[in-house]
């Protein structure tokens, strides 16, 4: 009989044009689950050099030029390297990359494409594409989406609003949420400041416009306030409008700008913070998604001040940790975040709540579980063809039956 521990690795190729090379979801939480699972796990995305971190092999694509260069020649560059990595699964997380994942899966390898967003529904939002054109180019990537899915071997999605998409079209499917990792709760020491922070891209659609209204009557009656925006502004020219319009409410000292910063560092940010805004606006994407930044804010300990959408209320009214706000209007926002200020020990509390939900459930740590489970049940394998190093890493209930089609059931709720 062969000895496990002799037995050649199964190779995982995670496929990205459109994120960085370090991405929460792609490289902390999901490349290296897998590489601690046991998996070879090679990252092909853009960066400056070929390195290994923390297991996992990053092979560089060089910095596109624009978007039609990325969806080009970077993406035809991304699919030479990835045929020459010759893995035994390829993990893809860009819409733009569904053809590489077709090209991959006539060549006989196993793809699964891993859909961050309701992407019909994001299309409708993106500034760079003209709005008149906007309906037909979402419509368009619908029906070729439909069209071409059922070829690959898995789909990945967050939230059960995205997943319907998917289990009404009968392909194999499983929920991995884009949790928190609870280790990282450890890393900063919880110092609050007086600070209300938000972080994550910058958009109109994101509400940082009714946001910067909401602090100008918050200022009004806490002048030594301050409102800390982390991320980058899509388009660039939109942190330019916040400025100026920061500086028309006379606040223009009491908000500070931060670029986008490493994974690890957003914690320190969080953690010296007091309140967490995450406020986005009515449109449909935002209201079919569940932003991690919610998360990241319940896992510091911080009450929330989130948007009254349906995903959003049925993780902050059963976890006590925040104020629900309509927000389109800056005078509520500025009422919730007020109040949280005036009652320092109920917001106090509800931070404790907040980071009580996640410990208990909202956490990548049970997410890795189910990732690594999936991975077994497509390989037909234990541990990516090898022992798994910690076998409750890859422990949970799943199973392939016939509805249909194969639909791959992952239990999410179920935790370490």
């Amino acid at each position: 009989m062969a000895d496990p521990e002799r037995q050649p690795r199964a190779k995982v190729c995670m496929l990205t044009t459109v994120h960085m090379p370090f991405d929460g979801r792609i490289f902390h939480k999901e490349a290296k689950s897998l590489a601690k699972a046991g998996y070879d796990v090679v990252l092909i995305a853009r960066h400056d050099k070929a390195e290994t971190v923390d297991g996992v092999r990053v092979a560089p694509l060089p910095e596109p030029r624009g978007r039609f260069h990325r969806m080009t020649s970077v993406t035809w560059r991304l699919y030479r390297l990835a045929v020459r990595e010759d893995a035994d699964v390829y993990h893809f997380h860009d819409p733009e990359l569904m053809i590489v994942g077709l090209l991959l899966k006539a060549r006989g390898k196993k793809v699964i494409w891993d859909v961050h967003e309701h992407y019909p529904n994001s299309i409708m939002d993106k500034f760079w594409i003209s709005q008149g054109l906007r309906r037909c180019v979402s419509k368009s990537f619908d029906l070729f989406e439909r069209a071409v899915v059922r070829f690959f071997d898995l789909v990945i999605y967050t939230t059960p609003l995205v997943g319907a998409r998917y289990q009404t079209l009968k392909v194999a499917c499983a929920r991995i949420e884009n949790y928190p990792i609870v280790e990282l709760s450890d890393t900063f020491e919880r110092n609050p400041q007086k600070q209300i922070i938000y972080l994550g891209a910058m958009s109109r659609t994101r509400g940082l416009v009714e946001v910067i209204e909401a602090f100008a009557l918050v200022a009004a009656r806490h002048p030594d306030w301050r409102l800390v925006l982390v991320g980058v502004a899509r388009p660039a020219s939109f942190e330019d409008e916040l400025k100026a319009l920061a500086k028309k409410r006379g606040i223009e000292k009491n908000v500070t700008f931060v670029p986008w910063v490493p994974y690890e560092e957003k914690e320190r940010l969080t953690s010296a913070a007091s309140i967490g805004v995450i406020t986005y606006l009515p449109y449909s994407n935002n209201t079919s998604c569940l932003p991690n930044k919610l998360f990241d804010y319940m896992l510091v300990g911080m009450p929330v001040v989130a948007s009254n959408f349906p995903l959003y209320r049925e993780v902050v009214k059963p976890s006590r940790c925040g104020l629900i706000v309509d927000p389109s209007r800056p005078e509520e926002i500025a009422e919730a975040i007020t109040y949280l200020i005036e009652h320092p020990d109920e917001a106090r509390a509800m931070g404790e709540c907040g980071l009580r939900a996640v410990r208990e459930r909202y956490n990548w740590e049970g997410q890795s579980v189910q990732l690594c489970r999936m991975y077994e049940v497509l390989l037909g394998t234990t541990g990516g063809q090898q022992r798994v190093e910690d076998p409750a890493d890859c422990r949970g209930p799943a199973e392939l039956h016939e509805d249909g089609a194969a639909v791959l059931r992952v239990d999410a709720d179920r935790r370490i």
